[in-house]
């Protein structure tokens, strides 16, 4: 039975969805399994087909997709984060994709044996990399600040640059190869990139300033958004194919430097659609796929293309453009690797294997098969492999799960001592230079200044921790600093010390206990009680469970003064004891807790 499209729109984002989540709970590339995924529901088992299936609806469906994408991308280009790696974003967007694009349509046509005029088309477009394939990377792999932000940079650029390159090529060619050459044409050309950026500005402006003077209201903020990116990436690229991702580039930036405080609260929003976006195009992409491209990819010479823009084009463009922009050896050398291509690169070079066959370059109708054969390369060779060169490189923060401590005190410094102690690294933040002066003391590593702070934002770089701990005796400052990370932290990793006050009948809270994390170890602590536990002489100790001497048998003998403070599992897995801890400590797990010296 022939599925409906209804059935197969579902079975796309469930299977976009499940393949996010494998990736996820198996640490592997998700843009890997997403691959796998398509590929073994549309060529191999023929369960679906999205290009046939959806009709004349797949491609503008793939294009809005991918001008949301890059839109939201451009939304976390902030000109403050350039600081420091300004020179070699700039040189490998410009210098850099100019090298790659020589290099690539000479590589395309001695080694693919495409002619001069398809091979300046697919050089020009293979320059993209992009945020549907990056992203996905920088999460998994945890690079350090600098060469994580080049790598952002680089891709939600240049994908636009690639693309207008790859219409630049055949412009050319069109006027060189026709009879009556019209130079009208390379004119118009640059008119409408400069419309398509000029377009781009304006309703970046314009939306802004609504925002800012409130002639929007909040419930309808998102929804405009993802309309004015759709009406701009339309206007331009009605005026010329392809110009339409320049235009939503230059309205996310254009938004991301406006400092609009509500551009900054629907970020996750569209960080989830995002998500949602690519996970079901790049299921709808592979799927659509048919055997014979499948087969294609195999042939040697374009194997040997492939390796030879992984190995060689890529690497020099990179070498080359950054001569001189302070990078090091290692930066150099991861960043020469990394290039996965991904939609964009996809969708183009489809678009432009029909219009050049139209135009007579029988030579274009293996430009899908280079095209697939370059992504799916690139995307598991850099997906399985950056994770290992980065940590090789000394470029990786990976190691065990840190945590970001709120607030500077005598128990969070006992506490940051005995996450050192277990090898998890830890930082405290706090406002005051004179309440870090005893951490400073202490050997612990501090940032000083507010968590809240745009400052903090692109001062402090929170990769290494993935858990967040607010103990200051602001309990209102707590929850707000904890609703604001939940969405990039996870609520399952963001804490804060118990707001409760302990009367004679109760708990009691001005704080509402719902509002931002989880509460901390036990409602009954609070930051008052302690920090007199650790001025009262309390230290921490740390218990290894066993068959013998379970959990049950550790909480009987233990006093009730004592305050678990986290579990470290055999698998290095770091849990943090709060009210709504739902794991049980079993034997092997080291339990880690403040308690009085006396006790035995």
């Amino acid at each position: 039975m022939v599925p409906s499209l209804l059935f197969e729109i579902m079975l796309i984002g469930v299977l976009g969805i499940a393949s996010q989540w494998i990736a996820w709970r198996y640490r592997l590339p998700a843009i890997v399994v997403m691959s796998v995924t398509g590929l073994a529901v549309g060529p191999i088992f023929g369960v679906i087909n999205p290009e046939e299936d959806f009709g004349a609806l797949y491609s503008p469906l793939i294009s809005a997709a991918v001008a949301i994408i890059l839109f939201e991308g451009s939304l976390n280009l902030s000109f403050k984060e350039l600081r420091g790696i300004g020179r070699p974003v700039f040189r490998i967007s410009t210098i850099g994709a100019f090298i790659a694009w020589i290099l690539g349509s000479l590589t395309a046509h001695y080694i693919a044996g495409l002619s001069w005029a398809v091979a300046f088309v697919i050089g020009g477009l293979f320059v993209v990399t992009g945020p549907t394939v990056i992203m996905p990377l920088l999460r998994q792999a945890k690079l350090k600040a600098r060469p994580a932000k080049i790598l952002k940079w680089e891709g939600i650029i240049v994908d636009p640059i690639g693309a207008l390159l790859a219409v630049f090529a055949f412009e050319i060619i069109t006027f060189l190869t026709a009879a009556n050459p019209d130079a009208m044409q390379l004119v118009l050309f640059f008119a409408a990139s400069l419309f398509a950026v000029f377009i781009g500005y304006v309703l970046g402006k314009g939306l802004g300033w609504m925002f800012e003077m409130g002639h929007i209201p909040e419930f309808l903020k998102s929804p405009a958004i993802v309309v004015v990116v759709l009406l701009c990436f339309t206007l331009a690229d009605e005026v010329m194919h392809e110009t339409g991702l320049l235009s939503v580039t230059a309205m996310g930036i254009t938004l991301a430097n406006m400092g609009i405080s509500s551009i900054s609260d629907m970020r996750h929003f569209k960080e989830n659609i995002s998500v949602l976006l690519i996970s079901t195009i790049f299921i709808m992409l592979t799927a659509s796929l048919d055997r014979e491209t499948i087969m294609q990819i195999f042939s040697p010479n374009i194997i040997l293309y492939v390796l030879l823009m992984m190995f060689a084009v890529r690497p020099l463009s990179i070498f080359l453009s950054t001569i001189g922009t302070g990078l090091s050896l290692n930066e150099k050398t991861l960043l020469g690797w990394i290039a996965p291509r991904g939609i964009v690169a996809l969708t183009v070079s489809g678009y432009f294997a029909n219009v050049l066959s139209d135009s007579g370059y029988e030579d274009a109708s293996i430009l899908t098969a280079l095209t697939f054969a370059l992504v799916i390369f690139t995307v598991v060779a850099h997906g399985f492999s950056i994770g290992w060169l980065s940590k090789k490189l000394g470029l990786s923060n990976e190691g065990n799960p840190g945590a970001l401590i709120v607030g500077s005190n005598p128990f969070t410094i006992e506490l940051a001592k005995s996450l050192g102690e277990a090898k998890y690294p830890a930082i405290i933040v706090s406002s005051s230079w004179e309440d870090l002066a005893p951490a400073r003391s202490a050997g612990l590593h501090v940032y000083h200044g507010s968590m809240l702070s745009e400052q903090t934002e692109h001062h402090l770089d929170t990769i290494p921790y993935e858990y967040l701990l607010t103990v200051t005796n602001d309990h209102a400052y707590n929850s707000l600093i904890c609703t604001t990370f939940m969405p990039e932290y996870g609520r399952t990793n963001v804490f804060k010390v118990s707001p409760y006050t302990h009367f004679e009948d109760g708990y009691s809270t001005g704080v509402v206990s719902k509002v931002g994390g989880r509460i901390l170890f036990n409602k009954k602590f609070s930051l008052e009680e302690l920090v007199e536990k650790v001025e009262d002489g309390f230290t921490v100790r740390r218990t290894t469970l066993s068959e013998q001497f379970t959990f049950d048998h550790y909480k009987e003998k233990k006093d009730p003064d004592t305050v678990f403070l986290f579990l470290i599992k055999p698998s290095g897995q770091l849990k943090f004891f709060s009210e709504e801890m739902r794991t049980v400590p079993v034997s092997g797990d080291v339990i880690v807790s403040l308690t009085k010296q006396s006790n035995d």
